[in-house]
């Protein structure tokens, strides 16, 4: 038996989808199990808060390994990590990011809620066999900043069109994690996951585009402006400064490209084509 947290969000998903199509069993931790749906058959779906380690401790029994998401244990992964060690839980696999060895201030997701130093600390002071997954910069964070204005037309307004990422499909991190739970090659090793291609602003708008079969452009606004509009649509003004922060340090770089999918998995990663093309209805009006 296998505890996902964090099993409602962008990685929990497609890892618990994962892991029932390879016959194992996934007991699923969401803080309300009443409001989801479309769980594959077999998932044990359990109500839990991670941030709150006594609501989970119930459903620790039987389990021999976790899946700790950073932002699902928030404060308390430590906390979660010794539960889980009473309870005769053998392995963890913690969610963290290639940038946790940056400081704090420099890390835009930590404004978020992501607590992935300390997660990743957690884990390899947990006691139990450890795996951490460094995630890249999500693909499906281009969804969330762009679609709506593609589905308006045919221009994205933003800031630093030359900054440059590896977009990382959530399905290659699922299973990358599902593989690192299940096997033995992995213990002790921090996994660095990236897309295949680094690919600036610009050039993901124009992918999108050809897959979707129409001609978009990427418009570069001053980042006091693109700023000033995140903040007005609800974004944390913390992390909007850290984000414009690491755009400004790393326009014109390019983006960090690893091979730590295709050893986990032994094939390359999928591509930001194919994640757009898997989205596509995201984009379409």
């Amino acid at each position: 038996m296998y505890l996902i947290t964090g099993a409602s969000g962008l990685v929990g998903r497609p890892l618990v989808a994962k892991l029932a199509e390879e016959g194992v069993r996934v007991r699923a931790v969401t803080r309300d199990a009443k409001a989801t749906s479309g769980w594959p058959s077999g998932v044990e779906v359990v109500e839990g808060d991670p941030s709150v380690p006594e609501t989970i401790a119930p459903f620790m029994a039987g389990v021999t390994g976790i899946f700790l998401h950073s932002r699902a244990a928030a404060a308390a992964p430590a906390e979660v990590l010794a539960l889980a060690k009473d309870h005769g839980v053998r392995r963890v696999v913690a969610l963290s990011a290639t940038n946790v060895d940056e400081p704090a201030e420099d890390q835009p997701s930590r404004f978020q809620g992501d607590r992935n130093k300390e997660t990743e600390r957690a884990a390899v002071d947990s006691g139990l066999d450890w795996v951490s997954v460094r995630a890249s910069f999500f693909a499906a964070n281009t969804r969330l900043t762009w679609a709506g204005q593609i589905r308006a037309g045919d221009v994205v307004a933003g800031p630093f069109a030359n900054f440059a990422e590896a977009p990382l499909h959530e399905r290659d991190l699922a299973d990358v994690v599902a593989r690192a739970l299940v096997t033995d090659g992995f213990t002790g090793r921090k996994l660095e996951l990236t897309g295949p291609r680094s690919l600036t602003h610009a050039e993901m708008v124009g992918m999108i585009g050809t897959v979707l079969g129409r001609t978009l452009r990427y418009q570069e606004v001053p980042a006091d402006a693109a700023a000033g509009n995140m903040i007005a649509r609800g974004f944390p003004e913390a992390f909007v400064e850290a984000l414009m922060n690491r755009y400004r340090r790393l326009a014109g770089k390019p983006g960090l490209v690893t091979d730590g999918v295709a050893e986990a998995l032994g094939r390359p990663p999928r591509s930001y084509a194919d994640w757009v093309a898997d989205n596509a209805s995201a984009f379409r009006a």
